[in-house]
């Protein structure tokens, strides 16, 4: 499945640049967009659209010609994966991707034909915010409770672990909303989330999934989550010594442990996690670190190792797919799938999609989690997924 004319020359050439307008303003129509903390990149063009099997012997085949030698210099792909493994994915080899690295480092990468050049991205047009909203749910709060009733079942049956079932939540507007106008509140609403926006998901997610660089990977999962609002400090510490939320994150951190191990050397987890302080959600936060061995598995390949993890689907990972399929009331598409990039080198950073939104013009679609484990109580985890929900329905329904 790719774009590429057979026999078709590329060549990716970087060159470093001065900046003169944000960066988000260099994103294409259609283009990827990944930011955080000020650094990150936009893409415009489109070279090629590959399968995530092709990506590798795809990008080794491009010519490339980098004078800036950064992590996501030089030909790369992005692109959100689905949540479901055997559903049908593709990335995109973007034409150019204008980034910015942490120290400052600002360039472009402009990826073509030796005969052809690909265009800029097109001036952006007067944006019309929306002013009138419907929002609506497919699943009633009574619905909701039996669900979870439902999988508190299937644990006590011994079933299940843990699983991980979403809402749906939909906003329809009187304009067409702005992908650029929603990225650009995203990122200054959320900045120590990963903002992220492949096709028409967009949205703002706190979870690296994995990152490569070199020899090394990281991976920062999350589970457990509380509401922050006011004065939290007792709320978040209760969180942090709270044996059902502990419970739910080692979980997490077990399965993944398990799966590195399999591609990977000197996997590590921090002995107990941390607390993440967002703007609207605290969550427990391992890091797990580890080396690549030969044959090295690029970020892509380790992305796809480790998704779902137990902190968006459940444990084990095959069980719980199979009861949310009977269960949801919808298919996730690509909420909780790995959104991202990976480089020629294997190099790359892929998170899990959260906290995002499908746009469809003047319609917007939701998903939001919440981690089922015994002990759960149906009336908590429908506020959790409110408080998930709150970030990105402010930016959406705010005129």
């Amino acid at each position: 499945m790719t774009a590429l004319t057979h026999g078709a020359r590329l060549v990716a050439t970087t060159r470093p640049v001065r900046a003169p307008r944000p960066l988000l303003d260099e994103l294409g129509p259609d283009g990827f967009a990944w930011l955080h903390n000020g650094a990150g990149f936009v893409t415009s063009g489109t070279v090629a659209r590959v399968s995530p099997s092709e990506v590798d012997g795809t990008l080794s085949s491009i010519t490339c010609d980098d004078d800036v030698n950064l992590p996501g210099t030089g030909a790369i792909a992005v692109g959100a994966l689905p949540f479901r493994p055997d559903h049908p994915a593709e990335l995109v080899i973007p034409a150019r991707v204008a980034g910015r690295a942490a120290d400052g480092t600002t360039w472009l990468t402009e990826i073509h034909t030796v005969d052809r050049a690909d265009a800029a991205p097109r001036d952006l047009a007067v944006i019309e915010r929306p002013s009138r909203f419907l929002v609506s749910t497919l699943q009633s709060r009574t619905r909701w409770c039996t669900e979870v009733l439902a999988a508190l079942e299937a644990i006590e049956a011994g079933d299940l672990d843990k699983v991980v079932l979403a809402r749906e939540v939909v906003v329809e507007a009187d304009v067409p909303f702005s992908r650029h106008d929603v990225l650009a509140r995203l990122v200054d609403s959320q900045p120590d989330c990963f903002v992220y926006a492949g096709g028409a998901l967009v949205g703002a997610t706190p979870e690296l999934l994995v990152a490569r660089h070199g020899d090394a990977v990281t991976c920062l999962p999350m589970a457990g989550t509380v509401a922050r609002a006011g004065d939290d400090g007792s709320r978040v510490s209760a969180l942090a010594h709270s044996g059902k939320d502990r419970r739910e994150h080692q979980v997490v951190i077990d399965a993944m442990v398990r799966a590195l191990e399999t591609r990977c050397d000197r996997v590590h987890a921090d002995d107990a996690p941390s607390l993440a302080r967002l703007a609207d959600v605290a969550h427990l936060v391992t890091r797990i670190e580890a080396t690549v061995r030969d044959p090295a598995p690029s970020a892509l390949d380790l992305a796809r190792l480790l998704s779902p993890t137990p902190a968006i689907a459940g444990a084990p990972r095959d069980a719980a797919l199979e009861f949310l399929a009977k269960l949801e009331p919808f298919d996730r598409g690509c909420y909780g799938g790995p959104v991202g990039w990976v480089d020629a080198r294997g190099d790359g950073q892929w998170a899990v999609a959260l906290r995002g939104a499908e746009l469809d013009r003047r319609r917007a679609r939701l998903l939001a989690g919440a981690g089922i484990v015994a002990g759960s109580d149906p009336d908590a985890e429908w506020a959790e997924t409110e408080v998930k929900l709150a970030a990105m329905l402010r930016v959406l329904v705010t005129p």
